[in-house]
């Protein structure tokens, strides 16, 4: 994108302000409801954060590639798709929409509310098998995002559900674990409007690292080779010859 960020930072704050205030509802939903046993579950929960997701891809892709997450947005500067500046600015974007969100709800339903629902190490995890954790889930996320949103190969109908799903079967596999984050946002956002600051260092550590070395392994070895600059955007990095001739 060429043109003023206004458009993309707008539309990265509001999916990622989606992902946060449907996910922490749907983790404490249960309690503010006093809904019968078994109504909130590991797989609604799963499917909410992965529903969530999926349509703001879906409605927002075209306007700001749909990342709603500092993990995604690191693959695409690692790989040279974005620039630094341009990813800070999603960054900054999508921190504070998972921030507002965060407000919204300890404004309404109190502070107790939004800890609860932002991600937290299960007792007796250790740091390190948690961050490695998170690093192998975004892995997978940030995987999928190549694989489907980035490659031209891909059928451009199916992204938003493919990602979508990633981050559900994500937090089935390591939710009661980790939390499920996969995502700084999804946890620093509410931590920030909550005071519940337990353990960030694995929501940043772990999966910007994953998200890197899925990004690096697309773009070097997985995609295919795009056959100039101009349309090295989508597929692989351009051949050195032609990425000196520009």
């Amino acid at each position: 994108m060429h043109d003023s960020p206004a458009r993309p930072m707008v539309a990265e704050a509001i999916g990622t302000f989606t992902l946060c205030f449907i996910g922490i509802l749907a983790i404490t939903v249960g309690r503010l409801t006093d809904a019968p046993a078994g109504t909130v579950s590991l797989a609604s929960i799963a499917l909410a954060h992965g529903l969530a997701i999926a349509v703001m891809v879906a409605a927002l892709g075209a306007v700001s590639g749909g990342h709603f997450n500092p993990a995604v947005t690191f693959g695409f500067v690692v790989t040279g798709r974005m620039t630094p500046l341009r990813g800070l600015l999603y960054w900054v974007a999508q921190l504070v929409g998972a921030f507002v969100a965060g407000a919204i709800l300890v404004g309404i339903f109190g502070a107790k509310t939004v800890a609860d629902g932002t991600p937290a190490l299960t007792e007796g995890l250790p740091m390190g098998p948690a961050i490695l954790l998170e690093a192998v889930v975004t892995f997978f996320l940030v995987l999928v995002v190549f694989g489907t949103a980035v490659d031209e190969r891909a059928p451009k109908s199916v992204y938003p559900f493919a990602i979508g799903l990633t981050v559900a079967l994500d937090i089935m596999a390591v939710g009661p674990l980790t939390g499920g984050a996969m995502n700084p946002a999804r946890a620093f956002g509410p931590a920030l409007a909550s005071g519940a600051w337990a353990n960030q260092l694995v929501y940043w550590i772990g999966p910007l690292l994953g998200g890197a070395a899925a990004a690096l392994l697309q773009h070097y070895f997985l995609l295919v080779r795009a056959p100039s600059v101009a349309t090295a955007e989508h597929g692989g990095p351009a051949p050195e010859e032609q990425r000196r001739a520009h």
